[in-house]
C-alpha cells in the first residue's frame, strides 16, 4: 500500500536541533515492517513521488527511483530530473531501512554528503493529515 512519509532534517552541526522545515515528503509502497517494496514500486512508480522543501529554495519535485547496483544489490533515490542524473540524490540503504516514526534514514544530498532525516509522519495515500494526530 502507498504511504506518505514526511522526514525532517535531523540534528547536524549547521542545524544542532534539526529543522521542520527542511525534509521531504515521499510517496512509495512500504511492507508491514516499514520497508519499501520493489515491486509494488514497479506497479505505482508514477504515484512514488517526493517533494524536497528547504528554507529559503524553491520546493522540488521528483520521482522515487529504484536502480539495479549498489551495496545491497539495488538503491533508492531521488529523480529531479529525467534528462539528467546529475541532480539525483540517493538514500543510504534504504533497501535494508524500516520508515518507523523516529527513526532516521540518511539521504545523499547532491553535493555528495549524507544528512540525517527523522521520520515525522507516515499515512495511507488519500487518508487525511488529522489522522496523524491519532
Amino acid at each position: 500500500m502507498l504511504q506518505r512519509i514526511s522526514l525532517h532534517l535531523g540534528r547536524t552541526p549547521a542545524q544542532p536541533e534539526g529543522s521542520s522545515r527542511d525534509g521531504y515528503e515521499i510517496t512509495a509502497p512500504l511492507d508491514a515492517e516499514g520497508r519499501l517494496v520493489a515491486q509494488e514500486w514497479q506497479g505505482s512508480r508514477d504515484k512514488c513521488r517526493v517533494r524536497r522543501f528547504r528554507p529559503g529554495e524553491p520546493d522540488r519535485h521528483g520521482w522515487l527511483l529504484h536502480r539495479a547496483g549498489g551495496e545491497g544489490g539495488a538503491n533508492w533515490g531521488i529523480d529531479y530530473d529525467d534528462a539528467s542524473s546529475e541532480d539525483d540524490e540517493f538514500g543510504y540503504k534504504l533497501d535494508r531501512h524500516r520508515f518507523q516514526l523516529g527513526e532516521y534514514v540518511s539521504i545523499r544530498e547532491q553535493d555528495g554528503d549524507f544528512l540525517p532525516y527523522r521520520v515525522v509522519t507516515i499515512r495511507p495515500v488519500g487518508a487525511s493529515a488529522a489522522a496523524d494526530a491519532s
